[in-house]
């Protein structure tokens, strides 16, 4: 029988894992408050009389970001265009396809928080694991950074793969990836440090930006990779179809065994 490992946090509210601005807000609606919201559809009705201990429906609402929770980066996140001019996809258009393949995990918890991973670097994984990439695998990077998860540290554990190794990726059939990081890149305020000292802009959200040469998906905040083996099982991570939208929710699975 295979085994699913759920590899997606939920999403929750007031969590301080992401910006103030990001933070999902959810409002649960009981089932008392649903008792009375159905005397609006059912008009007569009495709770505590008709309906099963009276009690009615639980409803939630949910604000949040499309990069709220375990998500699926589409291209038009990163730039209006890719691949050479060709005009970004977004969320909704991403092919099926890219979403579900052979899934390889490489783990970087050796790397310091704010390190940003080599094409060198990134090679020589794949060398130590006798791995050779196919075209539709899928890598995913555990950090370690997803035991922070729900402290405000979150933001900046974790290395980041650079543009390079982004490609080094991409060059070789991969069009999506993922880490258990809040960013795809190295954390934001070690890239700010660094840019306040040199002023060189090549190396702002640069593993992102790899997506305007070629454009690819990767997946941010996942969860449990450290359950996985390296290689040998498949990845599944269907977006949630949010028409134009640059990213979309995602229940990301792994299936080892068959």
């Amino acid at each position: 029988m295979p085994k699913f490992i759920d590899l997606s946090i939920a999403i929750e509210p007031d969590l301080p894992s992401d910006p103030p601005m990001m933070i999902p807000k959810i409002q649960y609606c009981t089932h008392d408050e649903g008792a009375e919201q159905m005397k609006l559809f059912f008009p007569g009705i009495e709770p505590s009389k008709d309906l099963p201990n009276g009690k009615g429906w639980a409803v939630e609402f949910v604000t949040l970001s499309t990069h709220s929770g375990t998500h699926l980066d589409a291209p038009w996140h990163y730039h209006p265009t890719m691949d050479g001019g060709k005009k970004a996809l977004s969320i909704d258009e991403i092919p099926l396809e890219w979403c579900v393949g052979n899934g390889v995990k490489l783990d970087f918890r050796d790397f310091p928080d704010g390190y940003q991973v080599s094409a060198v670097e990134m090679e020589e994984a794949f060398r130590k694991l006798n791995y050779d990439l196919r075209e539709g695998d899928i890598v995913l990077i555990n950090t370690g950074a997803d035991k922070w998860w729900g402290t405000p540290e979150y933001l900046v554990k974790g290395c980041g793969m650079g543009r390079d190794a982004t490609l080094w990726l991409l060059r070789r059939g991969v069009r999506v990836v993922g880490t258990d990081a809040w960013s795809w890149d190295r954390p934001l305020p070690f890239t700010a440090e660094e840019f306040s000292k040199t002023r060189n802009a090549s190396i702002i959200w640069e593993g992102h930006f790899a997506g305007i040469e070629k454009g690819y998906c990767h997946i941010e905040k996942l969860t449990n990779l450290d359950k996985l083996p390296p290689f040998g099982f498949t990845f599944y991570c269907f977006p949630i179809k949010i028409k134009g939208a640059s990213a979309g929710w995602i229940r990301a699975v792994a299936q080892v065994g068959e």
